[in-house]
């Protein structure tokens, strides 16, 4: 089936406003709801978030007043989806128990896209962050076993494996080499365009999240692990952030975000095992629908550009969560002793990254490795999840420092 939203008709914007019984919807039950069902509720509220923060940031650069009021009101719709959307989280789950399904989403959305992309250097970049978060994966489940005494396959079933990734105290880089070169946007894939935006977002919102629940907790440990892996987050938003061509203008960025939410939601109302959620993905693109066509307007009007020669003329393959389990393990091989150098990889520390590591751990151990010595401590092992046979052990020493 082809679909193009630049052909759909959507819901009018003045019809889109919801009451509280509407917006009054019901949480998914933890322990029986399928895993992908909420990475695609979390999925979705980084897409929202984003698109309601890019708004926002729009509306204070723009001087026409009636752009500011159109942006405003369709910002508050986006902002009525992303109430709906988010407040699907059970709260049942503890807060460690969510981390764990957001890193989930950071694995398994991070390595379909990087499946999907056609750009090998954005691909080399959506496969060198999708390692990190496997790793924080790990630490986080670690954590789960170690302070709430549950392990995570609870959360994650059998369709994510938790087990090493790169080690997270080398994820720690001098800041300048987390900025990539941008993709042209002038000869970019649109599919390229969408996978960049919509990985940013969701690792923007996952940096988001840690900022604000990890000083939540009593224990110390989990307090440090939030913070550390709460940097990483802001490594991985300029890595994926850096992608993106600032030569955009601000109409070209609006049409882009609008049509990304359009693909999502069209992805995973095709996708959806829940009946309840796939009314609510069908209905919010709906929704999007018309927000696409306001864009588009506004891009004709102030830009004298038709939005058709940006976009891909009809919606790629959906986006599908689903296990990657061979994949994953194929990079974890080749790949895990990466770092980077400005805006490419290298495989041996180089001078800037040691001074970096040497001074950010100051020669204590990193929180990340003190969640698995006290898990070790108390459990006689760490907690991994291994469902294909044995882990293939490439090495995870420190790259040697040149």
């Amino acid at each position: 089936m082809t679909f193009n939203p630049l052909e759909q008709q959507g819901i009018p914007l003045d019809q889109q406003l919801r009451n509280w019984r509407e917006l009054n919807v019901p949480q998914l039950d933890p322990d029986h709801s399928d895993p992908y069902a909420r990475c695609r509720v979390i999925a979705m509220n980084g897409l929202e978030i984003e698109a309601v923060m890019f708004s926002h940031q729009f509306a204070r650069r723009c001087p026409d007043l009636d752009v500011r009021r159109q942006l405003a009101e369709v910002r508050y719709i986006e902002q009525q989806q992303q109430k709906a959307v988010n407040w699907l989280l059970p709260g049942l789950a503890s807060v460690l128990e969510t981390t764990i399904a957001y890193e989930q989403v950071a694995v398994d959305l991070t390595a379909w896209v990087a499946r999907m992309e056609p750009d090998p250097y954005l691909k080399q970049a959506f496969e060198f962050g999708m390692l990190e978060d496997f790793d924080h994966l790990y630490r986080y489940a670690n954590l789960y076993e170690l302070i709430e005494h549950r392990k995570a396959e609870k959360i994650v079933d059998a369709l994510t494996e938790v087990m090493p990734g790169r080690p997270t105290p080398l994820h720690h880089r001098h800041p300048i080499d987390n900025v990539r070169d941008h993709y042209d946007k002038d000869t970019a894939s649109p599919l390229s365009k969408l996978h960049t935006l919509t990985i940013m977002a969701a690792e923007q919102q996952t940096m988001n999240f840690y900022m604000n629940v990890g000083p939540e907790y009593m224990e110390q440990i989990a307090r440090q692990l939030y913070q550390e892996i709460g940097l990483i987050e802001e490594e991985h938003v300029t890595h994926y952030e850096s992608l993106l061509d600032p030569n955009e203008t601000w109409w070209e960025q609006l049409v882009n975000h609008e049509y990304n939410e359009c693909y999502m939601y069209y992805s995973f109302m095709e996708t959806e095992s829940d009946d309840r959620l796939k009314a609510m993905w069908e209905l919010h693109l709906a929704m999007e629908l018309e927000h696409l066509r306001i864009a588009c307007d506004l891009m004709r009007r102030h830009q004298g550009r038709e939005p058709a020669e940006m976009l891909a003329p009809r919606f790629p393959a959906p986006v599908t969560f689903e296990p990657n389990k061979s994949y994953i393990r194929d990079i974890l091989a080749t790949q895990i002793d990466l770092t980077t150098l400005g805006t490419g990889y290298v495989r041996d520390a180089h001078e800037r990254f040691q001074r970096f590591q040497d001074r950010l751990h100051g020669g204590e151990t990193a929180p990340s490795d003190l969640v698995l010595e006290e898990t070790r401590a108390k459990f006689g092992q760490d907690y991994r999840m291994e469902t294909e046979g044995p882990h293939p052990v490439p090495s995870m020493r420190r790259p040697a420092h040149h």
